[in-house]
């Protein structure tokens, strides 16, 4: 079964054209002839982004990542928030071509199924096409503990409570994305909706159903939720997922 990419025309709501063209022009300006292309994901080029709940997550596709300077990116940021208050906040992630072309079942993911180019040639063109199977499950995966590692850690040391709301609805919805690839298989799809993630989550894995929307309430409404019993509840639900990665990567040796 081939993966089909989540966003198949891009519908920028017009509040939003003027801050993507913005953000596009101070980058291409900023790292003149080092961009090769520029994506975004989520509400924003699907249309369903709202002034003030929604983010902005972009993409930027280059020959060599170090070339892209965080702190000049980050000055970018700023500047648009400032001018456009009603976005949220604003992530950009950065990856190499060769990162796209040669690890297929990641970065070649992220760009061709989840992401929409906007700017450039659309190399997630060149990727071939994705098919579900328990190989791009696990390859998926790879950096899974990592990611889940660093949110928990910063969870952990934080006492600022803005960024403790930021923690939990981050590592909320990194638990459910991860739980909802163990069930592609049998959904046939990546669904970027998190209620859509959870349902089939709920209808797909033998895990606590329980668990999965004490995540999925986290994730709406994090304002009341204790650090401690939230971490112990990640805890749980990350064992199973690894326990989960582990059977299948078992499944696979002869």
């Amino acid at each position: 079964m081939i993966l089909e990419k989540v966003i198949n025309r891009i519908e920028i709501q017009s509040e939003y054209k003027d801050l993507v063209d913005t953000y596009i022009a101070h980058v291409r300006t900023e790292f003149k002839g080092k961009i090769h292309s520029i994506y975004m994901c989520g509400s924003i080029p699907k249309g369903t982004a709202t002034p003030f709940k929604s983010d902005a997550d972009f993409t930027i596709v280059c020959e060599n990542p170090k070339d892209i300077d965080y702190e000049r990116l980050s000055n970018i940021k700023d500047r648009l928030l400032e001018e456009y208050p009603f976005v949220t906040k604003i992530d950009t992630i950065i990856c190499s071509i060769d990162d796209v072309l040669n690890k297929p079942n990641e970065w070649g993911f992220w760009v061709k199924i989840i992401c929409v180019c906007i700017h450039g040639d659309d190399i997630g063109e060149k990727v071939p096409p994705i098919i579900i199977s328990p190989e791009f499950i696990l390859d998926l995966n790879t950096e899974t503990k990592e990611e889940v590692d660093r949110i928990h850690r910063s969870l952990s040391n934080t006492s600022d409570n803005a960024l403790k709301t930021r923690y939990i609805k981050g590592y909320s919805k990194r638990l459910i994305r991860a739980l909802y690839s163990l069930v592609l298989v049998d959904t046939g799809v990546w669904q970027d909706d998190m209620l859509k993630m959870k349902n089939a989550i709920v209808d797909y894995c033998d895990i606590d159903s329980a668990l999965v929307d004490y995540l999925y309430a986290c994730y709406l409404d994090c304002s009341s939720v204790l650090v401690e019993e939230f971490l112990e509840i990640a805890d749980e639900v990350y064992s199973y997922f690894e326990n989960a990665l582990k059977a299948m990567a078992a499944s696979r040796k002869p």
